[in-house]
């Protein structure tokens, strides 16, 4: 039986997007939450600064079939457990002496009111034009306008004669890590492993995200739950 252990300030937990639903508080107000399955997680390293270079925990989550998995990457799970992960994270720490190779991370480790950050990969939306892009005003909509949708001017003509890097153009939209800082947790399920979280988070249902406890707030760590 694997070790339950505290999740540190330091370390976060993998996930699963299940989509969107509404969470009704004591005066009846209706709360916009995301579920996420997250966990529970192997940590299947522990990286030293004598041995690697630096300090980290490295984490597993999501069970695969084996003949998905490369021979070295067996290998490298084999030493934490039997199961074989899918998808790998590690976090950087100062002390590993509170970690042990193999443990368990749950959302037990989560509270109620604990302040955290989710980070996903934004849902693509394939080639975008500006309006949808970046907000650019459209042109005139009167009869005998060219200029609908199109970007206006992007530079001098001469001098320099191109375009600067940075540009802001039509192109691909989404697809792209980000993070949603600052998100309450509403409600933890430990039978089900579920997260009940405030707000929306990054991805498409389905997709992976990371949860970590927010860095800070309003100036201070934070190192636990919030009220």
């Amino acid at each position: 039986m694997l070790a339950l252990l505290p999740l540190m300030s330091s370390i976060g937990i993998l996930g699963k997007k299940l989509g969107m639903s509404q969470f009704f508080d004591d005066q009846g107000r209706a709360i916009p939450v995301t579920l996420i399955e997250a966990g529970p997680c192997r940590i299947t390293q522990l990286k030293s600064i004598d041995t690697d270079g630096y300090s980290a925990v490295q984490i597993g989550f999501g069970c695969v079939r084996e003949k998905l998995v490369n021979k070295p990457s067996k290998g490298h799970l084999s030493k934490s457990g039997k199961d074989l992960l899918r998808y790998i994270r590690e976090y950087r720490v100062k002390d590993l002496t509170d970690f042990e190779l193999g443990a368990s991370i749950t959302v037990g480790s989560f509270e109620p009111g604990q302040k955290v950050d989710v980070s996903g990969k934004s849902m693509g939306r394939g080639f975008a034009g500006y309006q949808k892009r970046h907000g650019f005003s459209r042109g005139p909509m009167s009869h005998g306008s060219k200029n609908h949708r199109l970007p206006g001017s992007t530079g001098a003509g001469t001098t320099p004669g191109r375009i600067y890097p940075g540009k802001r153009m039509a192109g691909r939209y989404g697809g792209k890590k980000i993070t949603t800082k600052g998100l309450t947790i509403i409600k933890v399920d430990g039978d089900r492993n579920l997260l009940v979280v405030k707000g929306s988070v990054p991805g498409k249902p389905g997709s992976i995200v990371n949860i970590s406890p927010a860095k800070r707030i309003g100036g201070q760590s934070n190192s636990g739950g919030v009220q």
